[in-house]
């Protein structure tokens, strides 16, 4: 009998989404378990897989299309599906369920990525295993992805591997030419760099005025939404101070090799500043909680959220427990939800939740902004960039590296003298690294 494809629940807090692309077309055969379809929501992607074998009959809801949580998606009649060398599964595996797209690793017959055509051994493009983000890069770049080797698990091709894909040819030898130990073969020659074309600037013809119209996608049409929310829902305000970053970077320059090796990776700021932010939330509570109707949730876990400027669109992964974490256990996870958040790989237990965001301009050069609250939550701390800077310091003047840093707080249970001790206890803990051990 038929079988309805329908948008699956994925969570308590995605209702709707987006059909991004239909991976079969109707009439084309299917196995169970293929993916049918890609759906993007406003926090993941995910693939549809097929719930029995047949034809797909019918497509109710094309690319483009918005779509709720349990609408019906498409039709599969029972018939004769994809024998061998026609469908990536199997006949007889077991079901599939949706499967983010961020998660789906795997690529070839098991992933329902179809066998290779011909003996080129390639996919088609529409079946290659590949990350949303990694897809746009290929449209942007006008890159084949069947032509790329895919570098995330199992083979899967991220925005990486397109972008690399993409680079000129020439681009690893005058990389590896310009390398601080690469030599001339001749060394008594003088080294020669190659010179540099610089492309001819696009000259608009004289009365053309262009636009494009694009359509924002579901993430960004729910940012956009929850800015507007947060601005017009709470009291926001937003206060300031400066932060003197040198015993955090000494700190840093003395440990920075033994961590390294330890860890396999550097010791970077976020964990100082996760540190000096529980420590200062502990002393005022209030920053850490919700409002609910007309009562305080007062909050006594540390979930912090930090805010990563993906690709895709602003994403703010949680660490759970963040005040359980060593620094290493800080920076570590970090990392991970970094590169997640770019691969597009996140998953919606990685973004539930929060009770605090920390957000780093600094990153892109900002040097002073005001954060917008990440409702529910009542504070945000914003980072800046570390810019050498005159200071009075005992009687005399000094250069000092120092960030500005901005708190933004819901005024109304969070009370202005209350914020503004908050950001000083912050200064405190990161001016004073050694006090966030005993803290």
């Amino acid at each position: 009998m038929p079988a309805n494809v329908v948008v699956p629940e994925v969570g308590e807090s995605i209702v709707d989404a987006r059909v991004a692309k239909w991976l079969k077309k109707e009439g084309d055969p299917v196995n169970v378990g293929d993916p049918l379809v890609e759906l993007e929501t406003d926090k993941i992607d995910l693939e549809v897989a097929a719930p029995q074998g047949g034809v797909l009959s019918k497509i109710a809801h094309g690319d483009g299309a918005d779509v709720k949580v349990g609408e019906v998606l498409g039709v599969i009649e029972e018939g004769n599906a994809a024998g061998p060398g026609q469908s990536g599964t199997p006949s007889g595996a077991a079901p599939a369920e949706a499967v983010p797209a961020a998660k789906a690793g795997v690529s070839g017959p098991e992933a329902g990525g179809g066998k290779p055509e011909g003996g080129s051994g390639k996919l088609p493009a529409d079946k290659t295993r590949a990350t949303p983000a990694a897809r746009n890069a290929a449209q942007k770049h006008a890159v084949d992805l069947t032509s790329v080797q895919g570098t995330g698990d199992a083979g899967r091709v991220m925005r990486r591997d397109v972008e690399s894909a993409a680079a000129p040819q020439g681009a690893s030898a005058d990389k590896a030419a310009a390398a601080p130990n690469a030599a001339p073969a001749d060394r008594g020659a003088a080294f020669k760099p190659r010179p540099v074309a610089i492309p001819a600037p696009v000259v608009r013809p004289a009365g053309e005025r262009t636009e494009e119209r694009v359509r924002m996608s579901k993430r960004r049409a729910t940012i956009a939404r929850r800015l507007v929310e947060a601005q017009s829902t709470a009291a926001m305000l937003t206060t300031f101070n400066e932060i003197d970053m040198s015993a955090v970077q000494a700190l840093r320059e003395r440990h920075k090799q033994a961590f390294k090796e330890r860890h396999g990776f550097g010791l970077g700021l976020t964990s100082f500043f996760v540190k000096a932010t529980i420590g200062a939330l502990r002393e005022y509570p209030r920053i850490n909680a919700e409002i609910q109707g007309d009562e305080m949730v007062l909050k006594h876990y540390y979930d912090i959220g930090i805010a990563v400027g993906a690709s895709e669109g602003l994403v703010v992964p949680v660490l759970r427990d963040a005040d359980r974490l060593s620094f290493a256990e800080i920076e570590g996870q970090v990392r991970q939800l970094a590169k997640a958040a770019e691969d597009g790989t996140l998953s919606l237990a990685d973004l539930k939740g929060g009770t605090f965001t920390i957000t780093n301009g600094g990153v892109f050069g900002s040097l002073f902004s005001t954060p917008i609250l990440n409702p529910p939550q009542v504070g945000i701390l914003g980072l800046h960039a570390i810019k050498d800077r005159p200071m009075a310091v005992g009687g005399q003047v000094v250069v000092r590296p120092v960030m500005y840093a901005a708190l933004t707080y819901d005024h109304r249970i969070v009370d202005g003298a209350e914020a503004v001790q908050f950001l000083v206890r912050v200064k405190q803990l990161v001016e004073d690294p050694g006090a966030l051990l005993i803290d």
